[in-house]
């Protein structure tokens, strides 16, 4: 790892093991800030790495490419959280005036981050995007202004894998569904919804707490593979807690092709380890795998081929670094979104929120970006911060990721009012008066 002219992430890994920000690069005037709340350290680092160095060489080569934004440049640093909430709320600090411009958006990849940064962000009017994480009911912008939980939540993964499994089974009445997920902020979320679909649809929920890492499953999965013989597992896990799960159930001899995991728990360093074993596992996914794209040869262009990638050429184009790579995506277009608004020039937190607050990515945008058929459409709103986005369904093959079902639509006409019911609940017990969009059109 280098550190770069304009975008830095440290001196190497063993720097950002041991310190809690990276060395600050040389800004210019006239750049835009982005800042990254990443973790290249500790028991989630395999699983951080790869996302953090999407991110960043998405960052680095639109400004090798295009000279940054419309003509302003873009100036990235990050600051290694190593996946704890007090380090990530300290990372927030030290970087928010670190940059050469107010900070255009937050990414803190951590639902307990996230929580944790939720009124810090609304006193200093920034923007934050909790990326297919957070808290799902921060999809409600009247309530919650300044954060954003685009393509997708938890909420509407966890509706989206009992679409799945209903329509692989036919009916889920009788049906007994097992849930392992960790014992976080980021485990908890989709339990509720869980529990709700289980009474409308008539399965059976077990859950299952793993404690954090994750390395210690043994008994959970004694009960599962030997006891319980669930129809369907379903995993909300993250890092070494999805690789030692894997492994563990196919030593009890669960069977992949009815173990399905979140959003995070579907990327190469989940299924390697157990090899051949994790053939046929499954999991929802909302970006497309593999590198041929025209954006990511661009990247091999214009970053490692100049000897600026941030990682191994190798990991380009698999899951976790595709992730990262979608997040700068969101970012940037909503930098150049507001620039068509406020000038083409580096904007207020204030101003970047704006533009995410009317980004509308298109197919055909997708395909001017070069990443046609990389994702859905995209379309946030006052009042809508999640964009309705959807998933498909994902299986290994012992390989590579291939996609085995058509993009799942989750039901919005029932998520939207749980959205809004518990956004109010956060309201009123916070005291915050819901925003009227319609004055603000």
């Amino acid at each position: 790892m280098k550190t770069k002219a304009l975008l830095t992430a440290a001196a190497g890994a063993a720097v950002l093991a041991t310190s809690l920000w990276s060395p600050e690069p040389a800004a210019a005037e006239g750049e835009q800030f982005v800042p990254g709340l990443q973790y290249r350290s500790g028991p989630y680092a395999p699983s951080g790495i790869p996302f953090a160095n999407g991110f960043a060489d998405y960052l680095t080569m639109l400004n090798a490419r295009d000279g940054g934004i419309n003509g302003v440049r873009i100036h990235y640093d990050e600051c290694d959280t190593a996946y704890n909430n007090d380090r990530g709320v300290e990372c927030y600090e030290r970087l928010k005036d670190a940059g050469p411009s107010e900070p255009a958006a937050w990414n803190p990849l951590s639902t307990g981050i996230t929580y944790a940064l939720i009124e810090r962000v609304a006193q200093d009017e920034a923007p934050l995007i909790s990326m297919g994480y957070g808290r799902a009911d921060a999809s409600d912008g009247r309530v919650f202004p300044w954060v954003f939980t685009l393509p997708a939540t938890y909420w509407a993964g966890a509706d989206a894998i009992i679409q799945y499994i209903e329509e692989q089974e036919g009916t889920l009445e009788g049906k007994d569904i097992a849930l392992v997920y960790h014992d976080s902020a980021y485990g908890r979320e989709p339990i509720a919804t869980l529990e709700r679909l289980a009474e409308q649809e008539g399965y059976n929920l077990h859950t299952f707490a793993v404690a954090h890492p994750g390395l210690e499953q043994q008994a959970t999965w004694r009960q599962i593979g030997r006891q319980l013989r669930p129809d369907w597992t379903v995993m909300w896990g993250w890092g070494v807690m999805n690789s030692t799960a894997i492994q563990t159930a196919a030593s009890v001899g669960y069977p992949m092709d009815r173990f399905i995991g979140i959003w995070w728990s579907g990327s190469e360093p989940d299924v390697r380890p157990a090899g051949s074993d994790a053939r046929g596992y499954k999991s929802l996914g909302f970006h497309a795998p593999g590198a041929d794209f025209p954006a990511i040869q661009d990247i091999v262009t214009h970053v490692y081929d100049e000897g600026e990638g941030f990682g191994e050429r190798e990991a380009i184009g698999e899951v976790l670094y595709n992730r990262g790579l979608m997040n700068a995506v969101f970012v940037s277009e909503a930098i150049r979104t507001a620039q068509a608004r406020f000038g083409e020039r580096p904007l207020t937190g204030e101003e970047t929120r704006w533009g995410i607050e009317n980004l509308h990515i298109t197919d055909e945008r997708w395909d001017e970006l070069g990443l046609g058929g990389f994702a859905r459409e995209i379309r946030i709103t006052c009042e809508d911060h999640e964009g309705g986005g959807s998933a498909f369904v994902q299986q290994w093959d012992g390989e590579s990721w291939e996609i085995v079902s058509d993009w799942i639509q989750p039901r919005n006409d029932e998520l939207r009012p749980a959205y809004e019911a518990s956004a109010a609940q956060y309201a009123e017990q916070n005291g915050i008066e819901l925003r009227d969009c319609d004055a603000e059109e």
